[in-house]
């Protein structure tokens, strides 16, 4: 005996509230896993994106033993892999703009710095290679200290006296960037210190050295780093025309394991929203075992009429089917538009993981067949006899 999608369909309809807020909390649980999902994409796009701000997608080679130097550097450079390469130094001291006094890191870069990690200026200009080679006291600062020093951004022509070997070194700000420390010093406050950059020739005068501390190395492609690491190692002990120490630190490690960290989080929240999706099964089977009870009587009068147990059993299972896929539809819809307010509200372009729909709209699917197994069958075994007696 076949019974048509429609006259199922008009089953569900017999008591619409009930069908729907079921149907409800079924969207409430695909929503729920999609829109977690896409949370932890977007906190993870957010975290790549400030790592590379930070420079934590690159090489940075160091040496205990050995001095590095501009034949250093532009052996770096040469390596085909290589696509940008320059002289670094830091310190941790303290400045004053203002009166207002902050920890700070100092980073000696040269012109390149902007290529490197990401300095978006809000205002002035970056270091250019005069200002490197003849070593001036020019420096940049980012937005926060600016904030704290005068409460406003542009503090372009103002002087910062920075601390250098015990002594307070005047310098003129040329420019105030934003960089990918912003957003940690928002969160943690006075925990994480403002950055000032300067051109290492400057720094090299004030503490008199003359080589470098590092060499930050940025890749034509992340593919290369494992194979730039060593290269460069080997570039830098033939210079050094003996064997010494290097060490090329590759950043694109750390960048991965902490990446893994929130892939981790992501997939144990996703795992948490997906218990909704199996409570809202139980309200599937509940609302099931109601409707079997309700049309008994129509049960009898299908099986008298020639409707075999497995009919039965087929129409119950597409009702719960149906009332999963309604769910799982509006539940799908209601993610997405969560998902395009929060990339919209964070300004992070994280992808929409489209394997996390299918996913969680096949586990709604089968969770509503199998928790409708049960009335199905009890549906199915219900004698004629017993059926009709009911009012």
């Amino acid at each position: 005996m076949y019974i048509g999608i429609g006259k199922i369909f008009g089953g569900l309809m017999r008591n619409r509230a009930r069908t729907f807020l079921t149907a409800g909390g079924i969207a409430i649980g695909v929503a729920s896993v999609i829109t977690v999902s896409s949370v932890g994409n977007i906190g993870k796009e957010a975290i790549n994106r400030q790592m590379s701000d930070m420079g934590m997608d690159s090489v940075v080679i160091t040496s205990s033993d050995y001095d590095l130097w501009e034949d250093e550097l532009e052996a770096v450079r040469s390596i085909p892999c290589v696509e940008n390469a320059m002289p670094m130094m830091n310190c941790y001291t303290k400045t004053t703009i203002h009166e207002t006094t902050a920890p700070t890191m100092v980073w000696g870069v040269n012109e390149d710095a902007g290529e490197i990690i990401r300095l978006d200026v809000l205002h002035g200009r970056m270091f250019n290679r005069g200002d490197v080679i003849g070593g001036e006291r020019v420096c940049i600062v980012d937005e926060q200290l600016a904030l704290n020093g005068y409460k406003r951004e542009n503090i372009v022509g103002k002087t910062a006296n920075i601390t250098i070997n015990g002594s307070e070194e005047e310098f003129l700000i040329i420019g105030v960037v934003s960089n990918g420390v912003n957003i940690l010093q928002n969160m943690f406050g006075d925990l994480v210190p403002a950055f000032v950059y300067v051109p290492y020739t400057s720094l090299n005068n004030e503490i008199s050295a003359y080589s470098f501390d590092e060499i930050t190395v940025k890749l034509t492609d992340e593919k290369y780093a494992d194979t730039a690491e060593r290269k460069i190692s080997r570039v830098v002990s033939c210079l050094a025309d003996e064997t010494v120490e290097v060490d090329a630190e590759n950043l694109f490690r750390q960048k991965s394991h902490l990446t893994g960290i929130a892939d981790t989080v992501s997939v144990g929240l996703t795992a948490i929203g997906g218990i909704s999706l199996a409570v809202s099964g139980l309200s599937v089977m509940t609302v099931m075992l109601t409707t079997v009870r309700e049309r008994r009587r129509e049960i009898g009068i299908k099986k008298s009429l020639g409707a075999r147990n497995i009919d039965i059993m087929a129409e119950f299972l597409t009702e719960s089917a149906l009332i999963s896929l309604i769910g799982s539809f509006f539940g799908t819809v209601a993610g997405l538009v969560l998902f395009y307010c929060a990339r919209l509200l964070t300004g992070v372009n994280a992808p929409f993981d489209v394997v996390t729909v299918i996913i969680a709209v096949l586990f709604s699917l089968l969770s509503g067949v199998l928790f409708g197994v049960y009335p199905a069958f009890k549906a199915s075994k219900m004698k004629p006899v017993d059926a009709l007696r009911e009012e």
